[in-house]
């Protein structure tokens, strides 16, 4: 089992546990964070914007353009933000969850 972390909007962490291969917003939603998730991974919202430690952030394959264009329009965007239905979890993770969402389908 791999662990990842989920740091909270007021700084509460907790911890999930991941197989190799799961997909982030599962793992993230499985353990009752609140990820929306609106499009079911389908990389047609910005609501599982999470902001990736940096030192994990570095690991990680890079963002196609397509979900970098998504994250040009999520709430508090930073340079480290990933969306969790984008990342394949295959080693421990610490993720922040930010304090809003937008949802680019109800526009």
């Amino acid at each position: 089992m791999i662990p990842v972390t989920f740091i909270a909007a007021n700084g509460t962490r907790s911890t999930a546990q991941a197989s190799a291969g799961d997909r982030l917003l599962e793992v993230a939603q499985n353990a009752g964070q609140p990820l929306e998730g609106t499009c079911e991974g389908q990389m047609a919202c910005s609501t599982c914007h999470v902001i990736v430690d940096a030192a994990d952030f570095a690991l990680l394959p890079p963002a196609s353009e397509a979900e970098e264009d998504l994250l040009d329009l999520a709430s508090g965007a930073t340079r480290h933000s990933r969306l969790a239905c984008q990342i394949q979890v295959e080693r421990a993770l610490t993720v922040t969850i930010p304090g809003e969402s937008r949802n680019m389908q109800g526009r």
